[in-house]
């Protein structure tokens, strides 16, 4: 089991919460693909991260950036996790993986298939059990969460946020229009109702509610409506840092996908 080869495709919060689950479980050959500038608002607990400063590590658990495909094998040697630039999946021919993970939660299927691997586990909306991933993870806060759908498909994407203290959509910064994000709070700040967060452009972008400001994205060019920041109404500051509920919980949905499959098939 130890040596199954896992391609992650993306590398953001809930992808990286995925690869630390799978990680821990002692299922360490894993790559992880993203587009070239990634968009990742929970940057602290984002292996996407790693595009930007080549290293990345979230819960003691490292990834580091490489370019050429051959690099994820001295990578791997390292017992890190590699993160390449590759929105066009060529990974999958190079490494030939024997899990293909679709965590990139674009809320419908970018064109993954059954074919890229034995086992294809699509997480979240946009995936059908059967038609373009054999396992289908349930990704909606709630009784579902987490479940392995074999036949079927995930709960259409709700467009509201998870509820935390009772706040949903007043808890999610997004950006007024297109531009440049540019900062005036820093990731982990506390902040209170009408502070001044960021610009995109010349537009302020004000907190909702009072807080920590959990998620907060780079300073880059963004499309209007884009997910820019997060505040945390709960107010501690550790959860910046760490992987949250959801993401471990769907990560142990994963492993137990792969352990359902190669236990069985073995």
């Amino acid at each position: 089991m130890k040596d199954i080869k896992i391609v992650i495709k993306g590398a953001g919060e809930m992808a990286t919460g995925i690869a630390c689950r799978l990680y821990m479980s002692n299922l360490k050959k894993i790559v992880m693909t993203e587009i070239p500038k990634p968009i990742s608002v929970r940057r602290a607990v984002a292996f996407s991260e790693a595009v930007y400063d080549g290293k990345k590590e979230v819960e003691g658990i490292k990834a580091e950036y490489i370019v050429k495909f051959d690099e994820v094998y001295k990578v791997w040697e390292r017992k890190n996790i590699a993160v390449i630039v590759d929105p066009s999946w060529a990974v999958l021919s190079e490494i030939k993986p024997d899990v293909v993970v679709d965590a990139i939660m674009a809320k419908r299927n970018t064109d993954t298939k059954t074919d890229e691997a034995p086992l294809v586990i699509g997480v979240g909306p946009g995936f059908t059990a059967g038609k373009n991933a054999h396992v289908v993870i349930e990704s909606n806060r709630g009784h579902n969460l987490g479940r392995l759908i074999f036949k079927g498909s995930a709960e259409p994407h709700t467009g509201i946020p998870g509820s935390t203290k009772g706040y949903t959509v007043e808890r999610v910064l997004c950006a007024p229009n297109n531009g440049l994000v540019k900062h005036n709070k820093n990731l982990g700040d506390e902040v209170k109702k009408g502070d001044l967060i960021l610009y995109v452009n010349e537009t302020p972008v004000n907190a909702s509610i009072d807080g920590v400001l959990r998620g907060l994205i780079r300073e880059i060019e963004v499309v209007e409506k884009e997910k820019i920041g997060d505040i945390d109404p709960r107010g501690d500051k550790q959860y910046c840092h760490t992987i949250t509920e959801k993401a471990r919980a769907i990560g142990g949905s994963v492993l137990e996908a792969v352990m359902h499959y190669y236990n069985v098939v073995s």
